[in-house]
């Protein structure tokens, strides 16, 4: 029988013991282990599996721990039976039969739907991007193993006694308090700002924060002005709120302020490091969205989720640092800068918000993990959040000057927005060449880009641009990798200009399939 069990070789890379545990409890569900025969030896499974006799001990011993097993003296270790009788699904009425089924009248999900997201043009990259030799994906960081050490120590304290009570309980609708205390002592003075505690919101990412802003302020009646080209997924949230989306340019200096702006309630911007194109709102313009949104009645919706990227001269305070008015409310990511996945996020607004947003809050998912809070806390108490930035600035600055430098050498056609920061590079590529065509010739020479077009919100005629991440590609790979993107490009134009006006659509249909990894699995490269 347990032969069978481990017929598939043991994975060197992964623990062994909990392989050996995996295998042995999908066993025991699955009905293979009677209960009243003893699980071999620690000796012979050892044997069989060739791993030390303490490795299979300590499996046997732990599944004895949570259940599973019971050890008998001088005979080994069976499957409890009082677990196998908990696991025992209870019968069930008689299945209907085959007619009754084929007759049976459905329902009507998609009709009943009063929203339907997934049709929202939304970003696209390969969920597989890792596997990819030339990641110019945006949103990503490569690993910082002494980040991703410090934050496992992180884990381990909060796990300490001495701190099971902050995050063993439901908070219901309250944040940890030390978090907030670290958003007040480390994040914001940096940011040129300071808060009180009932000013802060802890959130799962600073998107949360988004689609909380806005549920509580949009609707039908509001219109929102957002940066064109500007965050898709900020668009979306407020459309699917039912707000009506005013979109409004976006130029070196960022979000243009002038006549658009009357009428809108709110407005969305990323003044530190604009989204897509990762320009920097320059003072004049800050003053000047300040005072147009006073004179007419706007709240401003700061994202600033890439602050602490900046790799010419000293960051410029947050907006929310010049408003006396408190029109902006401030939004930023805890994660974003160290580990994507984890999503940990944060608002400061006037009191009176911020009570409103932690009731919709807890009716949405009460709060985010208390633990991982708690392990924030520490993560910034002990100073290697800070420590993390400092190492990510240099890395990310030497990748942005060779981004730059290898874009002027290698794709002299294409034009690169000058930036002072952040964590991608906003590319026009030459007139007439298809971004979606570009990307698909990319991908099969082993790179990965992101089209410009789902960044616009109003038509243009020409959406020829590409958002090349540098977050997660190692510095070494950056001029091969565009190189390769070089001749991506050039097959693409080749291929557009041979292509009749029909076999072109078909073209930007199959490259829109290719990046699809929903609706078909990945080609292989050539």
């Amino acid at each position: 029988m347990f032969d069978r069990i481990f017929a598939d070789p043991l994975d060197p890379a992964r623990p062994l013991q909990k392989q050996i545990q995996e295998r042995i409890v999908e066993a025991i569900l699955a009905g293979l282990i009677v209960p009243h025969e003893p699980l071999p030896a620690t000796r012979v499974l050892s044997r069989l599996l060739d791993v030390s006799r303490n490795t299979v001990t300590l499996v046997y011993e732990r599944m004895a721990q949570d259940g599973y097993l019971v050890p008998v003296d001088r005979r080994g270790y069976f499957v409890d039976e009082a677990f196998l009788r908990q696991q025992t699904i209870p019968k069930g009425r008689a299945a209907p039969p085959v007619e009754a089924i084929a007759t049976a009248r459905h329902a009507d999900l998609t009709g009943k739907m009063r929203q339907r997201p997934s049709s929202q043009p939304s970003i696209t990259k390969p969920k597989d991007w890792h596997r990819h030799p030339y990641p110019f994906v945006y949103g990503q960081v490569a690993a910082d193993p002494t980040s991703v050490s410090r934050w496992r120590d992180c884990i381990r304290q909060a796990s300490r006694n001495e701190h099971l009570k902050s995050w063993m309980s439901d908070l219901v609708d309250a944040d940890d308090p030390e978090l907030v205390e670290q958003i007040q002592r480390r994040i914001l003075p940096r940011r040129g700002f300071r808060a009180r505690p009932e000013e802060i919101l802890v959130t799962n990412g600073a998107q949360s924060a988004l689609y909380l802003l806005a549920r509580l302020f949009c609707g039908f009646g509001v219109t929102v002005g957002v940066e064109d080209p500007g965050y898709a997924d900020a668009r979306n949230i407020f459309a699917l709120a039912g707000a009506e989306i005013r979109p409004i340019p976006v130029d070196g200096n960022g979000l243009k302020v002038d006549e658009r702006l009357a009428g809108c309630s709110l407005v969305h911007v990323t003044p530190s490091h604009q989204a897509p194109t990762n320009v920097t709102m320059t003072m004049q313009r800050r003053l000047a969205l300040l005072e147009a949104a006073e004179r007419h009645d706007i709240l401003i919706i700061e994202d600033d989720y890439e602050h602490e990227v900046n790799h010419v001269g000293p960051r410029q305070h947050a907006l929310k640092g010049y408003d006396r008015c408190e029109r902006v409310i401030h939004v930023g990511s805890l994660s974003k800068p160290v580990f994507p996945g984890l999503r940990l996020g944060f608002l400061v607004a006037p009191p009176e918000v911020v009570v409103e947003l932690r009731a919709l809050r807890r009716l949405v998912y009460r709060h985010p993990s208390a633990l991982d809070q708690r392990a924030m806390a520490i993560f910034l108490a002990d100073g290697h959040y800070d420590a993390h930035i400092r190492r990510q600035q240099e890395t990310f600055a030497v990748r942005w000057a060779a981004m730059l430098r290898e874009i002027e050498r290698r794709l002299p056609d294409c034009r690169a927005v000058m930036t002072t920061g952040g964590s991608a590079i906003w590319l026009k590529l030459p007139p007439g060449v298809r971004p979606e065509h570009v990307q698909a010739e990319a991908l099969r020479r082993g790179v990965v880009v992101e089209v410009g077009d789902v960044h616009f919100a109003a038509p243009t005629p020409e959406r020829n641009y590409l958002r090349l991440g540098f977050g997660a590609i190692a510095t070494e790979a950056i001029a091969p990798g565009l190189a390769r993107l070089a001749d991506a490009i050039a097959a693409a134009a080749e291929t557009q200009t041979s292509m009749a006006p029909s076999a072109r659509t078909a073209a930007a249909q199959d490259a829109a399939a290719l990046l699809s990894h929903e609706r078909q699995p990945a080609r292989p490269l050539p």
